[in-house]
This record gives structure tokens, sequence and C-alpha cells, in this order.
């Protein structure tokens, strides 16, 4: 604040200097009048006129600085209200600030005007990805019941089916507000169900796979939890070629449990990630080290499981070493 009053006082001198030099001048002239043109009393009545311009003018130059000061914190609160700029604009005193009325009026009521625009746009967009994912839906599960005890297709094809449900939860992402409900979840229950989604990959990987007791109950959205889950084991069967998949509980602590679990740990043998790609394996599009390997990584399924739990008010952080295996660690309680 402090730094703001020193801009609004310097700018206001280096506004003005002009107008205090030719004051200062003129009281200059009239002094020296006074002196050139002596005569008795002349340099004494002088004086109170030069006393009373100065005095008139410093009242003058405080009242126009509080006018200014004030015109400025008001554009300043202008400027933090975003859409609403117009109405929060201080009186002009000029023709000039009359035209920088209109002028920010017309540049709000365009700015509305495309935010509309691109409203509707993403609408129609996420309209349309989520028709085109529920009719690929079904020539897809017609293509199930046709490729029935064929186990290489089938596995191929569920991937097909999980692609284009990453497709349908990206378009969601930005309106995932108005699709929560939230309701407490046995979290244990949500995880065996994604496990069982997953059981012909895990089947046709000859990975083992564990999964401990315990209890963990959360207020949640189960549809997109169980997403985040499905992602999250995805990506450790898709980098994890030999040894196998542990999924358990930990305490508040950091404890293994199998009481009330406060995380849920998904942990593989797998390939690992870089010390120097962590940082940034939330990011939306990188796939690191791993993903050059894996020509087929996009880099949104990390991206789409952080933007979830966050609105799940969750929470999601990854420990890994290069050629030892990675464990994924998702907080219920926040």
């Amino acid at each position: 604040m402090k730094q703001r009053e020193r801009i609004i006082f310097g700018s206001y001198l280096k506004e003005h200097i002009r107008t205090v030099i030719l004051y200062g001048l003129s009281v200059l002239l009239l002094l020296g009048m006074a002196e050139l043109y002596r005569y008795d009393g002349a340099v004494k009545n002088m004086s109170y006129a030069v006393f009373l311009l100065i005095f008139f003018g410093i009242l003058y130059g405080i009242w126009d600085y509080i006018r200014y000061r004030r015109k400025c914190i008001m554009l300043y609160r202008a400027i933090d209200r975003s859409g609403e700029r117009s109405a929060c604009l201080p009186e002009g005193n000029s023709y000039i600030d009359e035209l920088y009325r209109q002028m920010i009026e017309a540049v709000e009521a365009e700015e509305c005007r495309f935010q509309t625009e691109y409203d509707e746009k993403k609408k129609d967009m996420t309209d349309y990805y989520t028709m085109w994912t529920h009719q690929i839906k079904t020539p897809i599960a017609a293509m199930r019941l046709l490729l029935q005890g064929e186990k290489q297709p089938l596995e191929e094809l569920f991937k097909i089916e999980q692609y284009a449900e990453m497709a349908l939860h990206y378009a969601r992402l930005d309106s995932i507000s108005s699709d929560l409900l939230f309701q407490t979840q046995d979290v244990y229950a949500v995880i065996k169900q994604a496990v069982k989604k997953y059981s012909i990959l895990f089947i046709g990987s000859g990975l083992s796979f564990t999964m401990e007791e315990f209890s963990a109950q959360a207020v949640t959205d189960e549809k997109w939890l169980s997403f985040v889950f499905e992602q999250i084991l995805s990506n450790a069967l898709k980098y994890t070629h030999e040894g196998g998949i542990r999924i358990y509980g930990l305490d508040e602590n950091g404890e293994k449990t199998q009481a009330a679990a406060s995380f849920v740990v998904f942990e593989d043998s797998g390939i690992g990630i870089r010390e120097e790609d962590l940082p940034r394996i939330f990011e939306r599009g990188f796939t690191g080290h791993n993903g050059r390997l894996d020509k087929k990584s996009t880099g949104i399924g990390l991206y789409l499981c952080r933007q979830i739990l966050d609105r799940l008010s969750h929470t999601i952080r990854v420990e890994s070493r290069i050629g030892e295996g990675t464990r994924v660690i998702v907080g219920l309680k926040v």
C-alpha cells in the first residue's frame, strides 16, 4: 500500500511539474517588478500579494492532489474488478475522460461477447465428445461379444475403451463441479471394482498382484475417484514388465494399517521414473523419459488424476527410483 502511495505522489508531481515551475516563475516575476518599480510601500504590498499567491497555491495543490489520489485509488479498484470495471470508474473531469470510459465499456462488451462465444463452443465440444464416447461404446460392446475367448483382441479392445473413457473425462474436466456427487464411500470397495475392471490386463501381463486388506472411508465422488484409481493401475501395468503390483493402506503416520487408512498406496516393481522428471509428471502433456520410450504415451493420465483429486479435496504424490519401481500415494483425509 505504501508503495502505491509513493507511485501516486510521484506521478502527480511528474504530471504537474510544469505548472509548479510556471507558478514559481510568476511569483518571481511579481517580486522582480516590485523591485524594478520601487516606490514607498511597493515591495511590502507586493510581498503580501506573493504570500497570498503562495498560500492559496498550496491549498489548491493539496485539494487537487487529494482529488487526484482518490481518482487513482478508484482506478486501481476498477482494475481489480474483472468484468465490471466500467461501473467502478471515477467520474470524468473532461471530455477525454469520458472517451476513455466509453472505450473501456466497448472493450468489456466485446470481451463479454467473446467469453459467451467461447463458452458456447466449449459446451458444443464437450457435448460432442460425450456423444462420441457413448456412440463408440456400442460397437465396442458388440466386438467384445464377438471376441469372447480371444484373449489378445480382447485386451486391445479394452485399451480402446479406456482411451475413449479418458477422452470423455478430459472433455468434462472443466465442468466437473456440476457432475460431482459427494457421498461417504468405501474406498477399498472402489479399488476392488477398478482392479476387477482391469483383470483382463492383469491376467495377460503375467505379473503378480497383491491387495492387502484395509478399511478406508472417505466423502468423495465414486465415479471420478474410480477413474483415478484406474489410471494409476493402467500406468503401473504399462511400465511394469516383471515382478508385480501391490496395494495397501497407510495411517496418518505413514505406517501400514488394516484399520482406518488415511492413504492408499499403489506400489509396483516397474522401470521407475527419473528423479529429474518427478517434479513435472502432473503437468499436462509431459511424458518424460518413459514417455519417449513408450511412443503411445500422451502425458494426460497423471494430469487428470491431479486435477480430479484436487477437486475432490484429496491428494496425490509419487515416489520413484529408476529401475526399482514406483509408489503412488493417494491421500484421503485432508
